[in-house]
C-alpha cells in the first residue's frame, strides 16, 4: 500500500475521529484507527463499538490496501509534522514508513483483519436534518444530559416525532430541557416511538453539525443505531440507549399561577455572585420573590452571607424559592440576552423558564428546600 496525502488534511481527519476512540482499552484493537485506500480515495476509521467515525479523504492512491495504527500515537506524530505532503506506504512486513519532507518514521502497525465490521447506514428510514437545527438542539439540551451511571436511560437526549414537529428533551431529576423543531419533513417510525442518543453520540454529532454550519446531514435508524452521513464524506454510526424513556410530560405543569419578568443577563450574573457563598455541595441559594422584586440570597456558616436585589415585573404573592445555583446558572446560560420568564405556583412545585424569542424551548429547574 503507497499513498500520498497533504499532512494537515490527515491531522484534522483523524483528530475528529480521535475522540471517538476506545478509551477503556476493552479490547487492543479499538485503541486502533483503520486506514484504508480505493481508487482515490482513503477511509479512514475509528471505533469504541457504541460510536463509530468515519472519514474519507482525497488521496493520491499508488497502491492499494489497510492496516490499523495507534490512533493517539499517529496523532501526535501528525500535530508536529510541518504543513507538507506526507508519503505513507506498507510493504509486506508489519511496518508503516511515513516521510514527510527530510523526516522518517518506521511504524509498528496491526493487521485490518483484527478490526471489527461497522455499517454506517439504513437507507430505509432515512430523512435529512439542517445542521443549524441539531447545533441549536444539543446546545439549548446537553447541561440537563443526567451523569449518573445507574440511570442509563436519562444519560442521552431523547428525540422523538410528534405532530410533525421533532422534540428533543434531556432530563436528570433536578432540570429538565426541551425545544421543538418544526423544519422537519418526512416520516420514521423509530422517531414516532422516540430513541435515546447517548452523551458521547450527542457530542460526535455536534461536531459533524459544527463541521458542515450551512449544511443538511441525512440521518438514518434501524432498532439499535442512528446512522448519520454528512456530504458522503463524514460518517457517525451511535448505538442507541436501549431503554425506555421516563414520562417527561408528568414534570411539566399544566398550568401556572405566578409569573415574572427579568432580565437575562442581570439575573445570571447576580446568581454567580451570590453562588459565591454557598454551601459547596448544595450551592443552595434562595429567591425571594415580591412584588416588584427579587431578593437572592445566601447564608454560608463558615464564610459570611449574601444578598442581592433585582427589579422585577410581578404582582403576585410573596414566595422564597431555594434553587441549586449551579442548574440555575447552567439553565440560564443557553437562552439568548432579552428577558426571561419564571414561571410557578408554589415554593415546592417546578419552576419553568421561557423566553420570548425562543418560543419553542422549555426549561423547567425542581426547587431545592433549604
Amino acid at each position: 500500500m503507497k499513498l500520498i496525502i497533504q499532512s494537515q488534511v490527515l491531522r484534522e481527519a483523524i483528530n475528529k475521529v480521535l475522540s471517538v476512540v476506545d478509551k477503556k482499552n476493552s479490547r487492543p484493537i479499538l485503541t486502533n484507527c483503520l486506514l484504508k485506500t480505493s481508487g482515490t480515495k482513503l477511509e479512514i476509521i475509528a471505533t469504541d463499538l457504541e460510536v463509530s467515525a468515519k472519514i474519507i479523504l482525497n488521496a493520491k492512491v499508488e497502491k492499494e490496501g489497510s492496516f490499523c495504527i495507534n490512533s493517539k500515537n499517529i496523532s501526535e506524530i501528525l500535530r508536529e509534522l510541518p504543513n507538507d505532503e506526507v508519503t505513507i506506504s506498507v510493504d509486506n512486513t508489519n511496518l508503516l514508513n511515513l516521510t514527510c519532507k527530510n523526516i522518517n518514521y518506521s511504524l509498528l502497525i496491526s493487521t485490518s483483519e483484527e478490526f471489527p465490521q461497522l455499517s454506517f447506514q439504513n437507507q430505509s428510514s432515512e430523512f435529512r436534518l439542517k445542521t443549524k437545527n441539531i447545533s441549536h438542539i444539543i446546545n439549548k439540551t446537553s447541561h440537563a444530559i443526567s451523569t449518573d451511571e445507574t440511570r442509563l436511560y436519562l444519560n442521552g437526549i431523547y428525540f422523538q416525532l410528534s405532530e410533525s414537529k421533532l422534540r428533543a428533551v434531556a432530563i436528570d431529576g433536578h432540570r429538565l430541557a426541551l425545544i421543538d423543531t418544526h423544519e422537519f419533513i418526512g416520516e420514521n417510525k423509530f422517531l414516532v416511538d422516540g430513541v435515546i442518543i447517548p452523551k458521547k453520540g450527542i457530542t460526535e454529532l455536534k461536531k459533524i453539525a459544527d463541521s458542515y454550519p450551512d449544511d443538511d446531514v441525512s440521518i438514518s435508524l434501524d432498532d439499535s443505531f442512528m446512522f448519520v452521513n454528512a456530504r458522503n464524506e463524514y460518517y457517525l454510526s451511535i448505538r442507541l440507549i436501549a431503554r425506555e424513556y421516563p414520562k417527561y410530560q408528568t414534570v411539566i405543569p399544566a398550568k401556572t399561577t405566578n409569573r415574572f419578568h427579568i432580565d437575562r443577563n442581570a439575573v445570571l450574573n447576580a446568581v454567580k455572585r451570590i453562588k459565591i457563598l454557598s454551601n459547596e455541595k448544595t450551592n443552595g441559594i434562595k429567591f425571594n420573590i415580591q412584588k416588584n422584586e427579587l431578593v437572592i440570597s445566601t447564608n454560608h456558616p463558615a464564610l459570611g452571607q449574601a444578598t442581592e436585589n433585582l427589579p422585577i415585573s410581578y404582582d403576585g404573592k410573596s414566595t422564597e424559592i431555594g434553587f441549586n445555583a449551579k442548574y440555575l446558572i447552567e439553565s440560564l446560560m443557553v437562552l439568548n440576552e432579552t428577558d426571561v420568564t419564571f414561571e410557578f405556583n408554589n415554593e415546592l412545585s417546578p419552576v419553568v423558564i421561557k423566553a420570548e424569542d425562543i418560543p419553542e424551548f422549555l426549561g423547567i429547574i425542581m426547587p431545592l428546600k433549604l
